[in-house]
């Protein structure tokens, strides 16, 4: 059942097949996650720690777990107790949770078994207790350790949204809830056609009084079915949406996201919200509403008064679709203005101390009160659509219903089976409507939100350049970056702020590139940190291109740290802002180094007055650091990254000389190949 790990790309083929995902050609390669990624795919990382082991195999399907000296278990299928997995010969097998955790452990836990027995022996343990302790022992001198490490086999976040849903489980899910609230609508009907049938012959037998409680009491656990399925679906929905506009986010051109806002940037954030939650519960009541309108149009068809109350209904959800194109029109109208104003408060939130310091006060608030003025009035306008969306709809349906249906009553030809179907047609009638309506103007909402959130959706299935598993990408050689021609410009400019520009670095040089400002040394360090793409020329790291060494690869080659209006700290540890683009959390040894690295960056200072040491919250929540202290942290990000060429765009602008020198000192003993961005 284990693959050898020069079978280790055959094997994450088979799996993806057989996890249904769309498998692209690839070379072969000794590494799954990189052949993974070769194929379009994501291989996510798991550390299986002593004590979450059991917990994270559980959820790792697709995936596979590397096991030392023996080889790869393909993870297929989990369940709560036991593990499906793809052997090479592609037939399937079942071990158990714990042989699994077992095989995992198995060289941790020998180490340990001569000391643990030892110690069982001398508290006197016997018997059957006694293999139980020594695993409780070595289980609990393992619990905080790294055991092993497996990869979860997925689809990138930009990949078909469709796929994804079904590969999710949600597709199913779906047909589980319309499947149960038909079966649920349907009870309802029978129930009221038991019910109705005695009330209007004045007679009501046991036997319609028995099949009328056992419907209602099947629609209980019906609608208990219907509100889980709905939950679950809106839940795994959302998380892949949200999955999806986040790497979007990642993906957007900085030069277009550096001319919106705060303020609209944020906007898009709230609309992303608002479309997951509109979006989803709209959407479902509008699919009921479809199915409950059509059940109520073929129940009134058998009505007494079907030649009337039919065209009525049709009519009448004319009527009300009018009603909606309206509502969604003043929501629209509504929408933008409070963007603009989410915008404009947050720019001067913002931008408040420039407004202390150089704004007139008698000027702070010019526009806002017309801009709340307009929003108010747009707000009542929407309301009054809303409610008369609300209460026409259902209710106006009731008048009209009682209507079509007088001349059925007062017929005497009419039969109490027609008239129960008649006063059926009304009442699902008036659920429908109603149903129909909040989904809809739900659904509009939706659509509203979807023209903000369209651009980072769209951005997603921009996959990034994917590096080719036919080469090694630890290719030799004495240049460590070369640029041939190199040409760019800005968005909407003519002129080129690069013109063919050519430089040759080799491995173990350290390059100081001066010029004025505005004369592109910051849009050359982009582009050669992959930040920005040329529009022409040729650019290798090692003899490779960027299409070859895809995204991932050229960043693990070349580290850069930009200046300070471009590079951030997160309000998280410190930690975790240091070793970003490293594995998290973090093994003692990645702590370790980063605190080596800032103590040689004059940091040590810092760490100790911190309360938390290297743990410690910094950013907008937490302990706030200086513009020299975030200058060092940023050389100190890029510096972990083990990088053979590390690009440093205005980093020792802040410091002063003595955190100059000792900062200079620590980056040319740790960056093999060094290009450093300065004003002269």
């Amino acid at each position: 059942m284990f693959w050898p790990e020069s079978q280790a790309s055959e094997m994450v083929t088979h799996l993806a097949r057989h996890a249904g995902m769309p498998v692209e050609p690839a070379a072969s390669t000794h590494d799954p996650a990189e052949y993974a990624q070769a194929m379009g795919l994501e291989a996510e990382p798991i550390r299986l720690m002593g004590g979450e082991t059991a917990a994270a195999i559980r959820t790792l399907a697709p995936g596979f777990i590397y096991i030392p000296q023996r080889g790869y278990l393909a993870v297929a299928g989990a369940s709560a107790m036991r593990l499906t997995l793809l052997t090479p010969e592609l037939s399937l097998a079942s071990i158990s949770i714990r042989q699994a955790v077992q095989l995992v452990r198995a060289d941790a836990a020998a180490a340990l078994q001569t000391n643990v027995e030892q110690l069982i022996d001398r508290c006197g343990i016997t018997g059957s207790k006694r293999q139980r302790a020594v695993d409780s022992l070595i289980g609990e001198r393992l619990r905080g350790k790294q055991l092993g490490q497996a990869w979860q086999l997925r689809q990138p976040p930009g990949s078909d949204f469709v796929h994804q849903l079904r590969e999710a489980g949600l597709l199913r899910r779906a047909f589980i809830f319309v499947g149960a609230h038909l079966l649920e609508y349907l009870a309802l009907i029978a129930a009221w056609m038991a019910i109705g049938q005695g009330a209007l012959t004045g007679r009501v037998e046991f036997g319609w009084l028995a099949a009328w409680a056992c419907l209602l009491a099947t629609i209980v656990p019906l609608r208990a079915l219907t509100t889980w399925s709905q939950g679950m679906l809106a839940l795994g929905a959302g998380g892949l949406l949200k999955q999806r506009l986040l790497a979007g986010a990642l993906t957007l051109d900085p030069d277009v996201m550096r001319k919106e806002g705060a303020g609209e940037l944020l906007g898009r954030v709230n609309e992303g919200e608002l479309l997951e939650s509109l979006a989803l519960s709209g959407g479902l009541l509008s699919l009921l509403a479809v199915f409950e309108l059509a059940v109520t149009a073929f129940v009134i068809a058998g009505g007494p008064s079907a030649s009337l109350q039919l065209p009525a209904f049709l009519l009448w959800i004319a009527f009300c679709g009018a009603l909606t194109v309206r509502y969604i029109a003043r929501r629209r109208q509504w929408a933008r203005a409070r963007l603009t104003m989410t915008h404009h408060l947050v720019e001067n939130m913002t931008g408040h101390r420039t407004r202390l310091a150089q704004q007139p006060v008698a000027t702070w608030h010019n526009g806002e009160d017309e801009e709340l003025s307009q929003y108010l009035r747009l707000s009542e306008d929407l309301d009054r659509a809303g409610a008369r969306l609300t209460a026409l709809a259902s209710r106006g349906w009731m008048i009209l219903s009682i209507l079509a249906l007088a001349p059925g009553f007062l017929s005497s030809q009419s039969n109490t089976t027609g008239l129960t179907l008649g006063l059926a047609g009304m009442i699902l009638g008036q659920q429908a409507l109603r149903r129909s309506m909040t989904g809809l103007g739900q659904l509009g909402g939706a659509w509203i939100a979807w023209g903000q959130v369209k651009p980072m959706f769209d951005a997603a299935a921009q996959q990034p350049a994917r590096g080719s598993a036919i080469l090694d990408t630890s290719v030799s050689g004495s240049i460590a970056l070369e640029a041939y021609q190199l040409t760019y410009r800005y968005p909407g400019h003519a002129e080129p702020v690069l013109k063919q520009c050519s430089l040759v670095i080799k491995k173990g040089d350290s390059l100081l590139l001066e010029g004025g400002s505005g004369g592109g040394k910051s849009t050359l360090a982009a582009v050669l940190a992959g930040l920005r793409k040329p529009q022409s020329g040729l650019l290798l790291a090692s003899g490779l291109d960027p299409q070859t060494l895809g995204d991932a690869g050229w960043r693990k080659r070349i580290a850069a740290a930009p200046q300070y209006h471009e590079n951030h700290i997160l309000a998280a540890p410190l930690a975790f802002n240091l070793l970003l683009g490293r594995q998290w959390p973090p093994m003692e040894d990645d702590l370790r180094e980063a605190a080596e690295i800032c103590d040689e960056l004059g940091l040590g200072p810092l760490l100790e007055r911190m309360p938390g040491g290297i743990q410690q919250m910094v950013g907008e929540t937490g302990w706030q650091l200086s513009q020299g202290e975030r200058s060092r942290i940023y050389i100190a990000r890029a510096l972990l990254q083990r990088a053979s060429v590390v690009l440093l765009d205005e980093s020792f602008a802040a410091l002063d000389p003595e955190n100059l020198r000792r900062c200079l000192e620590c980056v040319l003993k740790r960056a093999e190949t060094l290009i450093v961005v300065a004003h002269p």
